[in-house]
């Protein structure tokens, strides 16, 4: 039996987006968003045969498979976590098992599964996995939230329960906040009765994106050049200021939102999409005592390999509000595998709101 994977065979390297491929490619080489989309190129679809299902295996067929930043990142070579090559693309995704080793448990045929861990390779038709890389999900909750599950809301409900001790009524603020993560973050806050802050890049479509974040449940969505207006103290007249602030995007976008924040407040830096160095004034450290912190999921899934009871209470909360409605899946575009071109580009491009879907 065959199956059709999503395969790249040459990584582009460098953050300045120059293009380095192995040596027969080299007279290749582009620099900037045009060695981006040239590394689209590089990837291909490929029928393979479905390897020989062992006694601790699951056979999956795939159902559904976003891109993320990350994956975008894997291809420039840039991430930390690089898959030897040739690699199937995609860490995130939602499969249901076929068939499972006879010395597989916690797996049966119809069960719906997530990656454990990143680096699985979801933009394939089928698989099959050692049961140890799979997360069983249930069937229940709609299939474009089992297939966003295990990255931007595993983030997001970490961020606001591993740094600071948040009661309702309290505040967070984030930049990114129309970000996968960022989405999440407003709904795990709503459920939990704390208040949003939320900060947008300005936009041509700005009010309708404000619209859609407040339908999340925002409680205020501000542009990055409103951070550093004296407007910003009415917000803080209905609001307590907050003591956690995310951080996804660096450079002046992060220092002026450690401006709001109370005195031992925590800044938490979990992707930098500016390309700029967090920077923080002397007085933010002595005279308020800041505190700043780092995220990074796939070691949190690491630290905590020994721990599952963490991982299964963490997934059951983010299930429970899926069932509840209290969290949805975030905005998404559904592009069929064969029309992965048009999905990479897509979400290349400045201003995305909507998350592609490859759906297998």
């Amino acid at each position: 039996m065959g199956h059709t994977v999503l395969l790249i065979e040459v990584r582009c390297v460098g953050d300045t987006g120059t293009l380095q491929l192995q040596p027969q490619h080299k007279r290749h080489q582009q620099t900037g968003v045009n060695a981006l989309f040239h590394c689209i190129s590089l990837f291909r679809l490929k029928d393979l045969e479905v390897p020989k299902l062992g006694d601790c295996d699951v056979h999956v067929k795939m159902l559904a498979a976003p891109i993320n930043p990350a994956d975008i990142n894997m291809i420039q070579g840039t991430y930390p976590l690089l898959s030897p090559l040739p690699a199937v693309g995609g860490n995130e995704g939602v499969g249901e098992v076929l068939e499972v080793g006879r010395h597989v448990t916690a797996l049966k045929p119809g069960d719906w599964v997530i990656p454990a861990d990143a680096g699985l390779g979801t933009w394939r038709t089928r698989g099959v996995f050692p049961e140890k890389m799979l997360l069983k999900v249930p069937s229940d909750i709609p299939m474009l939230c089992a297939a966003t599950l295990s990255v931007n809301p595993c983030t997001a409900f970490r961020l606001l329960a591993d740094f600071e001790s948040l009661a309702p009524g309290d505040s967070v603020i984030q930049n990114a906040a129309n970000s996968g993560v960022g989405q999440a973050v407003i709904q795990i806050a709503r459920a939990s009765g704390i208040k949003t802050i939320n900060v947008v890049r300005d936009r041509p479509d700005l009010p309708k994106l404000v619209e859609r974040l407040m339908a999340l449940g925002a409680d205020h969505v501000i542009t990055e050049e409103m951070l550093r207006k004296p407007e910003m103290k009415d917000i803080f007249k209905s609001i307590p200021r907050p003591r956690l602030a995310l951080n996804c995007v660096g450079g002046k976008s992060t220092t002026e939102m450690l401006r709001h924040l109370q005195p031992k407040g925590t800044v938490v830096t979990y992707g930098g999409m500016a390309k700029q160095p967090v920077m923080v004034p002397v007085s933010a450290f002595i005279f308020r005592d800041m505190r700043l912190r780092g995220f990074w999921m796939t070691q949190w899934r690491k630290d905590h390999a020994q721990d599952q009871k963490s991982v299964a209470a963490m997934m059951d909360a983010l299930c429970q509000l899926i069932r509840r409605g209290q969290l949805t899946a975030p905005a998404c575009t559904k592009v069929p595998l064969q029309d992965y071109r048009a999905a990479l580009e897509a979400s290349m491009k400045p201003f995305v709101s909507s998350k592609q879907i490859l759906l297998l």
